[in-house]
């Protein structure tokens, strides 16, 4: 169901959201106004929704970006990007940041998440927001496995856009989630079971320093960012000589120079 809506970023009580109708617990609000972006995406002001969920907050704009800060919580959302950060985390915003009539605009799922508030939909009562405590909680990963994964993505796709980079660490995790494959990022990378899985295990440029966007593709992947669907394989067919998942696995998509299989 398709609703077209705008965005006021003042009067907040009246035209952006409504306390919940009958709810027996505070902080609980009905946005009456949201903007849908893509198949669906619920996009609100930033300051707007971040004054409900950490209302100590100080919300300006430096440096082109919108910036959050509070104690125990710096958040950062600069128009044109794919991405939100906040405090040490990064969660992927597929339509990315943008900027309309002065009022930075993120999707509400994500932004509730970093703020640990919780956002609730059905047909009758729309988007129903939720405050928790305004402050993030604790990266939902380990540090080795970030450590892993930005790697491993950095070698793999040095050179590709960031949707590259996200599809590398797609595959990797969903490797983790299969059967067929070991349970871990580490183990999953340096697998041999039937040979070596990734070239930059064998030539050793997965122990290089991985570039800032691929640390930030994995941080988005590891929570919970995918964008190559199931798969499983990639390669990329004009550098190997090597085509046994073309000839063996399901296409799925290709992206930048690597084509992805399940």
């Amino acid at each position: 169901m398709k609703i077209k809506v705008t965005i006021a970023a003042a009067a907040l009580a009246a035209a952006l959201l409504m306390p919940t109708a009958g709810a027996a617990q505070k902080n609980v609000w009905t946005l009456t106004e949201t903007k849908l972006v893509g198949e669906g995406t619920a996009y609100v002001s930033l300051r707007a929704v971040t004054k409900l969920l950490a209302p100590d907050a100080e919300v300006f704009w430096r440096d082109g970006a919108a910036q959050v800060v509070a104690d125990g919580l710096e958040l950062l959302a600069q128009p044109g990007t794919q991405w939100l950060v906040v405090n040490d985390r990064a969660f992927y915003l597929p339509h990315g940041v943008r900027l309309e009539e002065g009022k930075t605009m993120v999707p509400v799922r994500p932004l509730a998440q970093a703020l640990d508030g919780r956002v609730d939909w059905s047909r009758e009562t729309g988007v129903v927001l939720t405050a928790g405590s305004g402050r993030p909680d604790r990266a939902p990963y380990s540090e080795e496995e970030l450590y892993w994964m930005a790697r491993i993505i950095s070698a793999e796709s040095r050179g590709e856009p960031l949707l590259g980079k996200l599809a590398v660490g797609t595959v990797v995790l969903n490797r983790v989630a299969s059967k067929e494959f070991p349970d871990s990022v580490y183990d999953v990378i340096f697998d041999q079971k039937y040979g070596v899985q990734f070239q930059p295990v064998a030539n050793g440029t997965v122990y290089h320093e991985p570039t800032p966007e691929s640390v930030l593709a994995a941080k988005m992947c590891l929570e919970g960012a995918r964008v190559a669907g199931d798969s499983l394989y990639f390669l990329a067919p004009e550098l190997t000589n090597n085509h046994w998942i073309m000839e063996n696995r399901e296409y799925v998509t290709t992206i930048g120079c690597h084509w992805f299989y399940r």
